[in-house]
């Protein structure tokens, strides 16, 4: 009977057995920790940010062929995501989702819907700023691009297909990519994840594991898997500041239009060119600042400013705001001669809304 005793009390086990046997109990909490960890992080980061995400409708007019029914529809409707950052009801989104709305509506965390005001859009960067007037609304708390590290856990959280605030997991799976706005312009510093993304994510916020917003969803490859892309959160603040001031981005542009072209290599070495490449001028828009300083067609850009421009890309990237009514050199090849030509930027017609 002692003996049944010790043996349900534990009495009868050696330290040694105890201590093994305890060994295996924390072995096996250890073995478990990481996966609670991890659902400790996304669910703790979905808690923070979901009360902040909104489901947007739109209403926009319909595109109709030539030779289409008039029986057609006069409105397309579409959704897709975006998240409060202010208390009085700013929210960011993306440009290609609100863009060009005839209407706009907003379901926030609690199903309550809303009209909404577009205060501004930039679809060089595919970021859009829409207002609510709603009480009670919970900002998200913007983080940092520059404490981003690649691998790091990431959550995204949208409106996939109309089905509200659906979470994702995932990494930071690069950083400092580039990506082709819809507008023709390269966006920088986008955040490549594979959170999983779809449509409808977009405009809704990717965050970190303290919940922080650090970057915006816009994109995906649609023929890949896990491939997803974010516009920085310090890009994002940066417009949404110009667009809540302007209602637009401000941009410079020279009114040109050309490709990129490599340069004979004779040229390259005569004259010590930093590129061997450059942009050869093509058209120009009627009256454009290019063309009063005397640029030609023919002509090939290979410098702006003391910088040396290889493409498109690179020239982009230098006009911007500061250099609107502020003379600027242009370095060109024209034949096999090198000029420098004097040329004032105005505002870009399509950031000013013209």
């Amino acid at each position: 009977m002692q003996a049944e005793i010790e043996l349900l009390t534990g009495e009868g086990f050696s330290s040694a057995e105890a201590g093994t046997a305890k060994d295996q109990f924390t072995q096996s909490d250890a073995r478990e920790d990481p996966m609670d960890a991890y659902s400790r992080a996304v669910i703790t980061a979905a808690e923070r940010v979901s009360p902040s995400v909104v489901y947007i409708e739109v209403r926009q007019s319909a595109r109709r062929g030539k030779g289409g029914s008039p029986r057609m529809p006069q409105e397309a409707r579409g959704s897709g995501s975006g998240f409060i950052f202010t208390p009085d009801g700013f929210i960011l989104t993306n440009s290609h989702v609100v863009g060009r709305a005839n209407g706009i509506e907003v379901t926030v965390s609690d199903g309550q819907k809303y009209q909404a005001d577009l205060i501004g859009d930039d679809a060089d960067t595919d970021l859009a700023v829409i207002r609510i007037n709603a009480p009670n609304l919970v900002p998200a708390q913007l983080g940092e691009a520059q404490k981003i590290r690649v691998g790091q856990l990431v959550v995204a959280i949208g409106n996939p297909y109309g089905f509200q605030y659906t979470v994702t997991a995932g990494v930071v799976s690069a950083l400092g990519r580039s990506l082709r706005a819809q507008s023709g312009r390269l966006m920088d510093d986008v955040i490549q994840t594979d959170a999983a993304l779809n449509p409808g994510n977009s405009g809704g916020p990717l965050v970190n594991a303290r919940g922080e917003v650090i970057g915006v969803n816009t994109a995906m490859i649609l023929s890949a898997q896990g491939i997803c892309f974010a516009t920085s959160i310090d890009t994002a603040k940066f417009v949404a500041s110009r667009l809540i001031r302007d209602g637009r981005v401000s941009r410079s542009y020279i009114g040109l239009a050309g490709q990129n072209v490599p340069l004979p290599r004779r040229i390259v070495r005569f004259y010590n060119l930093p590129v061997e490449t450059g942009i050869l001028v093509v058209s120009f828009e009627d009256l454009s600042p290019a063309r009063r300083a005397g640029v030609l067609s023919g002509d090939i850009i290979v410098g702006f400013d003391d910088h040396p421009i290889a493409g498109i890309d690179d020239l982009h990237k230098l006009l911007t705001e500061e250099r609107i009514g502020r003379k600027s050199s242009l370095v060109v090849i024209r034949l096999t001669e090198k000029l420098n030509i004097d040329v004032i930027p105005e505002e870009s017609q399509r950031s000013a809304g013209k």
